[in-house]
């Protein structure tokens, strides 16, 4: 069993079934031996999108989130600190955020962002194909 944690536009492709998913992602994702969690932080900042109108979803983030059988990862204080103080020029404080809990928690983080990718110290897996 393996652990990882879902970039939030990687939830939102999972959830649409986009093409763009690259299938060694998919099938990681589908795979019911590993765990996959997704951040309180994606929750928020799709429910900040929708609200701002930059963002359609058919369905409660929150809801999809045990509805996909994944896991919840709530935000720690610790790793709220541990994402500000990232040597890394990075502006996107959500993408800080699970830059940090990646770490924190020892999760694959899957991604599709040009930005996490160029991270070192973090174990990825890149989804876009």
């Amino acid at each position: 069993m393996s652990e990882f944690l879902l970039d939030t536009h990687i939830f939102l492709w999972w959830q649409i079934a986009d093409r763009r998913l690259e299938k060694e992602a998919l099938g990681i994702i589908a795979d019911p031996t590993n765990r996959i969690f997704v951040s309180a932080a994606s929750v928020w900042e799709i429910a900040l999108k929708a609200r701002k109108g930059k963002l359609s979803i058919a369905a409660s983030p929150s809801a999809a989130i045990s509805a996909n059988g994944f896991h919840e990862l709530p935000i720690h204080a610790v790793e709220a600190e541990q994402a500000a103080a990232l040597d890394w020029a990075h502006p996107d404080p959500f993408d800080r955020l699970l830059v940090a809990q990646a770490i924190t928690h020892s999760l694959i983080l899957i991604s599709a962002d040009e930005e996490i990718r160029k991270f070192g110290g973090l174990a990825q897996l890149w989804a876009r194909s």
